[in-house]
């Protein structure tokens, strides 16, 4: 069963909300932030990226970030950019992108569902980057950014949440600039709490969509302040963290390409030749950039011309839900074994472009400085859920999700 709690949310003065939501810390550098703060001092991302608000030679692990960002978002509080909710609440939280609506319970999940493995993982993490959010949630005393989980569709869930949206007005409703909707609604109703409660009790399983590095470093400051605490209890605010619920049915993935840097010592033809053995090679009828319909299939860009790779049947383990995935089969069968890319997140040799910038980016990158691009058939969610009920972990980069959560929206203070 999943536990979820509502919280006394922190969020900003409506008349603000749109200057406040940011893109998440991890989707940019430092140097873009500062940019996109430039005019704009209400910013969350001089919460979520400190840094900022600091001299640019200042490494942004250095103690006095957290500091900076703990500060900036009591100020923020003071000033009533921020306000605190009186009373705890679940909140919902709906995304519209080019038509397509996915909506979410904003809730807190408990640190040992996490443990417990009912919220599941399905991404390795770095140590440097829990330790990043580590400091970040501790000095901030806070959840900033709330971790993006799914489950299976519950129609009891989909029922209460619309019947909310339908009877109140959103006290949020904003289109950005990606011309992305964003709307927020309060749920205020104690019965209608519980109802939500009770159905997720139900729900056997959570999943990590986005977010594990916040996730993993969210739990490890419940359980640092749990050993700390003499009086503990089970109820504080930091045995839960800040997250948003989707139904899988709702969510949109979208490709996530490769681009490599050189043919690893090999002549286009040879290269071409090398890749007969395991993938079937067509020229497409269609001209211009090929985006794969189906799985299995991959569009590769060399030397100004479109293929379509098609894998052939024996290359992979059809039953293993990680290997017989689409990013493992183009890593075990063509780039590593022929371009000599062992290990995709450390090998300064391939790059990864999101799906959202489109395939000129890839023809662009090649004309510029890559040799060879690949295009996906992207990830389902159905291969997430697999691949995590397995207990095993997916490949990096497998997932590109659109839209993007912005961050400010909602904290949850942690004490």
């Amino acid at each position: 069963m999943a536990i979820i709690k509502p919280f006394k949310g922190i969020r900003p003065v409506p008349q603000l909300a749109n200057k406040v939501a940011a893109l998440p810390y991890d989707v940019m550098d430092s140097q873009e932030a500062r940019l996109l703060v430039k005019d704009n001092p209400y910013s969350f991302l001089h919460v979520d990226k400190a840094e900022i608000d600091l001299d640019p030679s200042i490494n942004p692990y250095d103690q006095k970030v957290y500091e900076k960002a703990r500060d900036n978002l009591q100020a923020m509080i003071r000033s009533g950019t921020l306000i605190q909710d009186q009373e705890n609440h679940f909140y919902i939280y709906e995304l519209v992108m080019n038509g397509r609506s996915q909506v979410g319970l904003v809730v807190c999940t408990s640190i040992d569902d996490y443990l417990n493995q009912v919220i599941k993982k399905h991404e390795h993490t770095r140590p440097s980057k829990e330790e990043d959010r580590i400091n970040h949630v501790d000095y901030c005393n806070a959840n900033t950014g709330p971790i993006f989980l799914t489950y299976h569709g519950k129609q009891e869930v989909n029922d209460l949440v619309n019947q909310c949206m339908k009877h109140q007005e959103p006290v949020y409703d904003i289109e950005f600039d990606d011309e992305v909707r964003h709307r927020v609604w309060i749920i205020d109703s104690v019965e209608v709490m519980e109802q939500l409660k009770n159905a997720f009790a139900q729900v056997d399983t959570l999943y990590i969509a986005d977010g594990h590095h916040r996730c993993a470093s969210a739990v490890k400051v419940g359980l640092k302040r749990r050993a700390s605490s003499k009086d503990y209890t089970g109820n504080e605010e930091f045995n839960f963290f800040l997250s948003v619920l989707f139904p899988h049915d709702q969510l949109h993935i979208m490709d996530y390409n490769r681009v490599i840097k050189d043919l690893n010592g090999n002549t286009s033809a040879e290269f071409l030749q090398k890749i007969e053995d395991k993938f079937i090679i067509e020229i497409p009828r269609e001209q211009g950039p090929f985006s794969p319909q189906e799985k299995k299939n991959f569009g590769m860009y060399l030397d100004g011309t479109w293929y379509s790779i098609k894998a052939k049947e024996g290359s992979y383990p059809e039953k293993d839900p990680v290997a017989s995935l689409d990013i493992s089969i183009l890593q075990n069968n063509l780039l590593y074994p022929i371009l000599g890319i062992e290990d995709p997140r450390t090998d300064e040799r391939i790059d990864f472009v999101g799906g959202i910038r489109g395939l000129e980016e890839l023809e662009r990158r090649v004309q510029e400085d890559m040799k060879v691009a690949f295009s996906m058939f992207p990830t389902t969610i159905e291969d997430l859920m697999s691949v995590a009920d397995s207990g095993q972990m997916m490949p990096p980069k497998s997932t590109w999700f659109e839209p993007k959560l912005r961050s400010g929206f909602f904290i949850h203070e942690l004490s």
